[in-house]
């Protein structure tokens, strides 16, 4: 039999998001439906074992679809079949992206799928603030390794009243319309569009945007200890090398810092900055080394560091 658990988050209008796992997509690293009103998505997330040989970044695909069916329609035309994705629908896509990437561990890099389908719609309810919701949660009840969880919602100021999730109807009335994505702790992103209002207002909204966040992450965490999913998965994709990533930053940190700090024209400074990292792989590796190329991937990822670590400091420490 399957084991179903179901977890149910109130708003405060009385209007509640159901979020269920273990009945449908058993076979994905996590499933789970989320549903309010008579709207309902289903959110998949699977990550391959092992990574891409010589993969340093994280590659994450994420897919937001609304199938015809969602509304009662087939396709029509010549070929009966789903299209590419709408402009919508890939805006939806990378509102998701943006608030789960920064999320992965540094050290991560599998290749990772985090597909979201709406397949019922409801008139009223918007789907795109259960979209965030819905992917987080798979990921919370999978063993992939992720530092949420993370959730999104839609905050509208209607009549003077903040709401979150509003229908579809009461949005045309709403002075302000902005989606927040957040952690329990944190901001992550802000987007949406306001009618002049004060700073203070806007301010306001994303506070009280991420109380209802904060709630909707308890109970995904209420989830991941009754699935059992609290302990992710072990992996190993990077090799290290403390003795050269110690070299690295001791020869190159000062004069990193020292080229940003000059003010030189962009491609200037970028050739400086090349050049730099010419002499340190003459330098620091040896072509007869059968560890070469190796050693070469790691050397490229503990500079990439280093330049980071100096342009922010530069920033925080001069203003500039």
């Amino acid at each position: 039999m399957f084991k179903i658990i179901e977890k149910v988050i109130d708003l405060e209008d009385g209007r509640k998001i159901t979020i269920q796992t273990g009945k449908l997509a058993r076979q994905a690293d996590g499933a789970v439906m989320v549903k309010m009103g008579k709207t309902m998505l289903l959110a998949t997330v699977v990550a391959a074992k092992e990574p891409n040989e010589g993969a340093d970044f994280m590659p994450l695909s994420v897919e937001y679809k609304e199938k015809y069916a969602s509304a009662g329609r087939f396709p029509g035309g010549f070929l009966k079949r789903e299209s590419r994705p709408g402009d919508n629908e890939i805006l939806i896509s990378r509102l998701v992206d943006r608030a789960l990437r920064p999320l992965f561990p540094e050290d991560f890099h599998a290749e990772t799928f985090v597909t979201v389908f709406l397949i019922s719609a409801d008139e009223d309810t918007i789907p795109d603030a259960l979209a965030g919701l819905a992917a987080s949660s798979a990921l919370a009840v999978s063993d992939i390794p992720f530092n949420g969880p993370i959730s999104e919602v839609r905050v509208a100021r209607i009549e003077g009243k903040l709401v979150i999730n509003p229908p579809f109807s009461q949005l045309k009335n709403a002075d302000i319309d902005i989606m927040v994505g957040a952690t329990k702790d944190n901001i992550l992103m802000v987007e949406g569009e306001m009618n002049e209002v004060s700073e203070a207002d806007m301010l306001e909204a994303v506070r009280y945007a991420h109380e209802a966040i904060k709630k909707q992450c308890d109970v995904q965490l209420e989830l991941m200890k009754e699935v059992g999913t609290e302990v992710k998965r072990e992996y190993s994709h990077e090799q290290n090398d403390e003795e050269l990533k110690k070299l690295v930053f001791n020869k190159s940190y000062e004069k990193i810092y020292n080229i940003a700090a000059a003010g030189l024209p962009k491609q200037e400074r970028h050739n400086a900055v090349d050049l730099l990292k010419e002499e340190l792989v003459n330098e620091l590796l040896k072509e007869d080394n059968p560890e070469h190329e190796a050693k070469k991937v790691m050397f490229h990822r503990y500079f990439h560091d280093v330049e980071k670590k100096a342009l922010r400091n530069l920033i925080l420490e001069k203003g500039v």
